[in-house]
């Protein structure tokens, strides 16, 4: 069956740029159909209406602040071990709780109050344009100006003073829940980064006999790893402390140690190093008597503990920290301080 056959009244409908419908002929019978008559919401034509759902935008806005500040609130002052019972859930960390609903009811909120804001107060008229080519002219950067004020006139941001402050209260507070978030990133730089738990007068402990070490205990060519003195396994921070403290104890003669300064910081050859490597933080274990070379089983990071622990193949960028070590009163070998630089993979500042 041709077109001519067809009702009129069944053919494709088109409409003009007054909103006029037409029919489309034979020869275009794809034509544009046009925009349907524009129809006004209830806002746009009662600014009761209007001011209602001003109100609800700031409320959303509003909550979002609160669930903000609840975050923090929450992050500060629940502890982090506290359970609570959620049905049907079971027990469930309440602090972990407390910063998913405030979180996400934060970031709903400022959702919800954004689409209600454009979907009831901003201008939802259709208007179609031509496109445009990629260089734009003069002209068409002067109408992108223009419609610019005019989407933002149409936004009513500067009449609804409103709407306006509690937007910029909620986006203002809610990037203070990510600050919150950088805190369990780990420790600042300055503070345990850098510091380990050794300090004067602290023994050096046998990892495996859990007994202080004398020098005799330590045979020359042999690799013994100790920890603080009062470290045990069963405390809550072992795990945390160990992996900065934990040291190898090497007896060399000293006639074999190159570094000066390593002499110094030895007690009769026996020198105590980290044994974090430094590449990514692996325990060294592997160690070449004749050579006093250890090596990282991770990445085949290989140090010269004659040669004050360092680099001598593998991607670690640094030697391995040194502990200044000595004997006490009871002839047990201890600490004479801290770690001079930080223990483990290089960050951005050591010493």
């Amino acid at each position: 069956m041709s077109s001519q056959d067809i009702p009129e009244e069944n053919l494709p409908a088109e409409q003009d740029a007054h909103g006029a419908v037409g029919v489309a002929d034979e020869k275009d019978p794809f034509a544009d159909p046009g925009l349907p008559p524009h129809e006004h919401r209830v806002q746009d034509i009662d600014e009761r209406a209007a001011r209602r759902s001003e109100r609800t935008v700031a409320m959303l806005f509003t909550v979002s602040m609160l669930a903000t500040v609840g975050f923090i609130a929450s992050y500060v002052g629940i502890p982090h071990d506290k359970s609570i019972f959620v049905f049907p859930i079971g027990h469930i960390n309440a602090l972990n709780f407390a910063l998913g609903l405030t979180l996400g009811l934060a970031l709903f909120s400022i959702g919800a109050g954004a689409v209600h804001w454009a979907r009831t107060l901003m201008s939802d008229e259709e208007i179609a344009d031509e496109r445009h080519p990629i260089e734009a002219s003069p002209e068409v950067r002067a109408k992108v100006h223009a419609d610019f004020k005019q989407g933002a006139k149409e936004s009513a941001l500067g009449r609804r003073k409103l709407i306006r402050n509690t937007m910029f209260g909620a986006l203002a507070l809610f990037p203070l829940s990510g600050v919150m978030l950088l805190r369990d990133l780990g420790p600042l730089p300055g503070t345990k980064l850098r510091h380990t738990m050794w300090r004067k007068g602290l023994q050096l402990v046998n990892m495996n006999t859990n007994e202080p070490l004398r020098p005799s205990d330590v045979a020359v060519g042999s690799l013994t790893f100790a920890k603080p003195e009062g470290l045990e396994e069963h405390d809550e921070e072992f795990q945390t402390e160990i992996a900065k403290a934990a040291l190898m104890i090497i007896r060399i003669q000293p006639d074999n140690i190159k570094d000066k300064r390593e002499l110094e910081w030895s007690h009769e050859g026996i020198v105590a190093y980290s044994k974090i490597c430094t590449h990514v933080g692996c325990p060294i274990s592997l160690y070449e008597q004749q050579t006093h070379h250890v090596l990282c089983p991770c990445h085949q990071s290989t140090f010269d503990l004659s040669d004050g622990a360092r680099v001598i193949f593998g991607p670690a960028g640094h030697a391995l920290p040194q502990l200044r070590i000595g004997v006490n009163d009871q002839g047990y070998l201890e600490a004479l301080g801290d770690f001079e630089e930080p223990v483990g993979p290089a960050f951005w500042e050591r010493g």
